[in-house]
């Protein structure tokens, strides 16, 4: 089956061609603007295309893979103004930050991300070549893309051009002939970061960047993917593809790809609400891979409302997870050899449910419910006890997958586990196994919870007490 992507220009499912069809995919998203730390949004979005990515290398195809870094704009300059730093010390401060966000969230560096600042000659000349071509103009130093001339305007959001001026706040300040017109350029108040031009010295508008620096460094003028929020499809996507479409000619990208929007308890996140959460914030507080699991419970197109509830769900499917994982390290610690073995059909029948809910769309909560199948049925094959000679073969092959899946696509379980268990934790644990000898069982939920609280989960099983980090 071929993967199935919901493609925001037709408004339907389309099929990718395969990897020996498109052996490269070129995909471009959209990246920060430095103005400030990163918040669980971002994080959200950020995610969401590493999955995307990770899952079409999964699949066999090479993936060139491009997000940006949006450095100079108006909230950046507004930022450096209310802190009294310089521009590019907001810039620094936030980029340093950015990339440490990445890296705590385990997600991986793009496999080019410019900077706007790097790239404005260009910017410059795509927007003399669209002056050139008649689709922009310049007044007193701005310039100006002619919407009215670009006949598809509108194809991306579905809005007609009737529509978009019943809501067009018209300012009377404004240099451009129409109020639809947006800047590619603008002139540099006093004090302000610019670059020289041919119509004076300016910087560029927000959507000329992503236009010019997509086509740059995917080195095609049609894209195979591009991808954003869905806050970003009308007006930066829609001017993006009247910019890149008008200087070449050429469709802009195949596919659109938007992911929903996160809400705080129905609200949309800011700082006068108190209900902004920072990527750091939200990694001390809740860890990594609850974030992870949080965002894989709904499907990347959809809305989703971040709550305390939904991360604990979050928490208990991966101490699920957890459970399975230390019991079969119990059960394999001592094998040294898995002897190979053909397809085990409820592994089969799992793994393949996984992977049809992948190539819909990326249905993320379909594939998870297919992956905690596998984690059930694991379980049962495990309690059943040993029926023939594959019995430890099976179950390594079993957890194999849930590994790979987890670890190579969703991009869990990165966090360090096995950390040595110290004397002091090991005396609380000698401690807590003699008290329920002795049927002392509220000293031992004492030390249960004062192990959570060090970092440490204890289950009683069949078996005995066993033990885990968190």
């Amino acid at each position: 089956m071929s993967i199935q992507l919901y493609n925001s220009l037709t408004r339907a499912k389309e099929p990718l061609p395969s990897p020996s069809e498109k052996k490269t995919l070129k995909i471009y998203t959209c990246g920060v603007t430095v103005y400030d730390q990163s918040h669980i949004g971002h994080a959200r979005s950020l995610y969401v295309f590493d999955v995307v990515r990770r899952y079409f290398q999964y699949r066999g195809y090479d993936v060139k893979f491009v997000r940006n870094i949006t450095d100079v704009d108006d909230k950046i300059i507004k930022k450096a103004k209310e802190t009294n730093k310089a521009f590019e010390e907001v810039v620094k401060e936030n980029i340093e930050m950015y990339r440490k966000d990445l890296k705590d969230l385990g997600i991986r560096p793009a496999d080019v991300e410019p900077r706007a600042t790097e790239n404005i000659p260009d910017m410059i000349k795509d927007i003399e070549g669209l002056v050139e071509k008649g689709y922009a103009y310049e007044v007193e130093g701005d310039v100006y893309f002619n919407v009215k001339k670009f006949k598809d305007y509108g194809k991306l959001s579905g809005q007609s051009i009737e529509k978009m001026m019943d809501g067009v706040r018209i300012d009377p300040n404004e240099k451009k002939k129409d109020p639809l017109d947006f800047a590619l350029w603008k002139e540099s108040k006093e004090g302000e970061p610019s670059w020289d031009s041919p119509w004076g010295k300016g910087r560029p508008g927000w959507h000329i960047e992503c236009s010019c620096m997509s086509r740059k460094f995917l080195q095609t003028d049609t894209l195979d993917i591009h991808a954003g929020g869905r806050d970003l499809i009308f007006p930066h996507h829609e001017n993006e593809i009247a910019q890149a479409e008008s200087l070449t000619g050429k469709p802009f990208a195949q596919y659109w790809m938007h992911h929903g929007l996160l809400t705080i308890h129905g609200q949309k996140m800011a700082k006068s609400l108190g209900n902004f959460i920072t990527i750091q914030d939200a990694i001390k507080k809740y860890g990594v891979d609850e974030l992870k699991f949080f965002f894989l419970s709904s499907h990347y197109a959809s809305p989703i409302d971040f709550s305390e509830e939904k991360i604990n769900e979050a928490r208990k499917a991966l101490e699920r997870l957890d459970i399975l994982f230390w019991k079969v390290y119990e059960i394999l610690k001592y094998q040294k050899e898995f002897p190979e073995m053909g397809p085990v059909d409820f592994i089969e029948k799992d793994k393949n449910g996984f992977l049809e809910a992948m190539d819909d769309n990326f249905n993320t909560p379909e594939a998870l419910g297919h992956l905690f199948d596998l984690v059930n049925n694991t379980n049962k094959f495990i309690d059943q006890g040993p029926v023939n000679d594959q019995y430890i073969a099976t179950i390594f092959q079993a957890v194999d997958t849930i590994e790979t899946f987890g670890k190579e696509i969703f991009g869990l379980f990165q966090e360090e586990t096995n950390k040595e268990l110290g004397e002091e934790f090991k005396a609380i644990l000698e401690q807590r196994k003699e008290a329920r000898q002795n049927k002392d069982y509220r000293r031992s939920d004492e030390l249960r919870e004062m192990l959570r609280q060090k970092g440490i989960s204890v289950e009683d099983t069949k078996d005995g007490q066993t033990w885990r980090w968190l």
